[in-house]
């Protein structure tokens, strides 16, 4: 059985890009932000699982 998992946008509505290119609020790039729409599920879940906390860590924000 498949199971059905909404990724939602990690947007805080913070959208100021800093001097590394990451979005202050969601640490995004400016790519991924304006791919996200066009993202499969599983890409989606890359960026929200994998990369993003990779940033919070990176950035002392964890």
């Amino acid at each position: 059985m498949n199971t059905f998992r909404a990724v939602l946008s990690p947007c805080v509505g913070v959208c100021t890009l800093d001097d590394a290119g990451l979005c202050q609020g969601c640490l995004r790039t400016l790519d991924e932000i304006a791919a996200w729409s066009r993202l499969s599920d599983a890409e989606r879940l890359h960026v929200m699982e994998t990369l993003l906390p990779l940033r919070e860590q990176a950035s002392g924000r964890a």
